[in-house]
């Protein structure tokens, strides 16, 4: 007789029908295979596809080695390659964010890996996602020796994906870079962000989007490009332009802007009894910063403890090689300018 219970016997089962899709995973690992090793370094013995990432560390290179790990993601700027349906650079800032972190403990990072996470894998997405992160792995010199990309059915929206990342660089102890030697009278350099870099993204899409309700392919009075080309542009890497300076010169400390602005970083790697005078006219601010304040005025305290404000990188150096680091910096290829001061007090930075 009929029955109103659920139906007792379903169709044959598989993977790919409950949303996990072997085949793509596969198709995604030999699309990728050229592109990961192009980032390979001489101490990179596997290949893609191990279950581990192999890396001959030369010990022998080195009097007194110490490893530096740095992990981090991208966070919501994630939400504007959704919005904008372009991948090509979060990986950038997902190198960006891992890399400088390590660069400025004065190591040179070595080996990079990533983690991918999806609710369907499309391959084409994938494929674009980590060949940016090749190329920041390129731009900071470090191996890309390994990853993950899991396809987790139901757990992100459509079209979502989050993204994770590993470093580990290499740095003698007698040469690392903590902040211990910062002293008062010594000078503040800034290096130029790109933009809002990685950090901030939750208060910029609020104003700007949700309550602003700007299109992301307009073009604001000031800004110069789209509203989406400037958002995704991507968070710079500063490795080479370190490494060159810690080669030259005596670094007393290094901080990489990211969130907490320099009113939070910069503390972090000053010792006690330092404070730091930081002059707000002394480099001038992308015009993005501007727009965020005005749409959703937000007070100065708050968009200098959220955003760079322009500057991604500081260093602290004696006051007799402030002219030469900035010079090299240029050289190197970014922009450098003195931005204050350390001087006795509480560990904070001052704004005048």
């Amino acid at each position: 007789m009929p029955s109103d219970s659920p139906k007792s016997v379903i169709d044959s089962m598989d993977y790919k029908k409950s949303g996990v899709d072997i085949e793509a995973g596969n198709e995604v690992v030999r699309r990728i295979r050229p592109i990961v090793r192009s980032t390979f370094r001489r101490e990179v013995l596997t290949d893609i596809g191990g279950f581990g990432g192999l890396f001959r560390f030369d010990s022998k290179a080195y009097r007194d080695p110490v490893l530096v790990s740095g992990t981090d993601g991208v966070g919501t700027k994630l939400k504007i390659a959704f919005l904008t349906g372009r991948h090509g650079t979060v990986g950038i800032d997902l190198v960006a964010m891992c890399a400088n972190d390590v660069a400025v403990c004065g190591a040179e990072p070595l080996f990079f890996l990533d983690y991918l996470a999806v609710g369907k894998l499309v391959v084409g997405q994938a494929e674009t996602i980590i060949s940016g992160i090749a190329d920041g792995c390129r731009q900071a010199g470090c191996a890309l020796i390994g990853g993950e990309t899991a396809e987790m059915p139901g757990f992100y929206a459509a079209g979502e994906y989050d993204l994770a990342g590993f470093a580990v660089g290499v740095v003698e102890r007698d040469r690392m870079i903590d902040g211990s030697r910062v002293e008062h009278g010594d000078i503040v350099i800034g290096l130029a962000s790109s933009g809002l870099h990685s950090n901030g993204y939750s208060l910029a899409r609020r104003v700007l989007l949700d309550e602003g309700g700007m299109a992301l392919d307009e073009q604001p009075q000031g800004l110069g490009d789209a509203l989406g080309d400037v958002l995704l542009q991507p968070t710079r890497i500063y490795v080479r332009t370190i490494l060159a300076l810690v080669r030259s010169f005596e670094i007393h400390g290094m901080a990489h802007i990211t969130g907490g602005g320099l009113t939070e970083n910069v503390p972090r790697v000053l010792p006690e009894g330092c404070s730091a005078t930081i002059t707000r006219a002394a480099w001038p601010r992308p015009a993005i910063f501007d727009l965020i304040q005005g749409r959703g005025k937000v007070e100065p305290e708050e968009m200098a403890r959220v955003f760079n404000l322009g500057i991604g990188l500081v260093l602290i150096v004696p006051p007799q090689a402030a002219s030469d680091v900035i010079r090299l910096a240029h050289d190197s290829g970014d922009t450098a300018y003195r931005i204050g001061e350390i001087e006795k007090g509480e560990r904070a930075v001052r704004y005048v």
